[in-house]
């Protein structure tokens, strides 16, 4: 297998970057250059946008005369760029763990619904990348203990703040949104707002924790 990323034009102004071959049983240490190299290319501000997916990136040039300069640029700065040099938030998120399927992820994986709570909150997790909806950060680090299939009939209603797990990931919905995952909490915390400049409260390379809290004490963001 390649140990070189796979760089696609994908028009005469974008690109996509694909290093998902590489390393596939150490997902975290290639996003993280993924979140490296899109910082490196926003500083250049030759692109528009920038999405950074699970170990790919693709890139959308202001100007189409600079495609053949990216694509000849990517690959060297790949080789160069160091993971550690990348900036990031750590958040801290209150969380309810009363969700409707807390007790159903308990009973699947022998465990309580206590051993669930102090599982799932006593991880750091990674934000790979946002996708889905808005704000929906897909977080890399859930114990194995905690995996769990998705819902065979998916819920056509989960509400804004739900905390839930969807194999071996977890996750927080921003909104209300059809969806399949395992509720096993809730928090108020406001993930995405469009009338901000930053409108996405996290964002990939981030890091995160769930903080247990009650209903009452559920009402602020660290």
């Amino acid at each position: 297998m390649s140990q070189i990323p796979t760089l696609y034009a994908l028009s005469n102004s974008s690109l996509l970057f694909d290093a998902s071959h590489l390393e596939p049983n150490n997902v975290l240490s290639i996003q993280k250059k993924i979140w490296t190299l899109a910082e490196y290319c926003k500083q250049s501000g030759d692109f528009t946008d920038l999405v950074p997916a699970m170990n790919s990136l693709t890139l959308y040039l202001k100007d189409a005369q600079n495609l053949n300069k990216w694509q000849k640029a990517l690959l060297t700065t790949w080789n160069d760029i160091k993971s550690t040099s990348f900036k990031f938030q750590h958040h801290k998120i209150n969380t309810v763990y009363n969700g409707e399927d807390l007790a159903y992820v308990a009973q699947y994986n022998n465990l309580t619904t206590e051993d669930v709570i102090n599982i799932h909150s006593k991880t750091h997790y990674h934000v790979l990348f946002l996708g889905f909806q808005p704000g929906f950060a897909y977080l890399h680090g859930l114990d194995k203990r905690l995996h769990t299939p998705r819902r065979s009939e998916p819920r056509t209603k989960v509400p804004k703040g739900s905390v839930a797990i969807g194999a071996d990931k977890t996750a927080i919905y921003p909104a209300d949104t059809p969806g399949g995952w395992h509720i096993i909490g809730q928090t108020s915390t406001q993930l995405f707002d469009h009338t901000l400049q930053t409108p996405c409260l996290i964002n990939p390379g981030d890091t995160l924790e769930f903080v247990p809290c009650s209903l009452s004490e559920d009402i602020t963001h660290d």
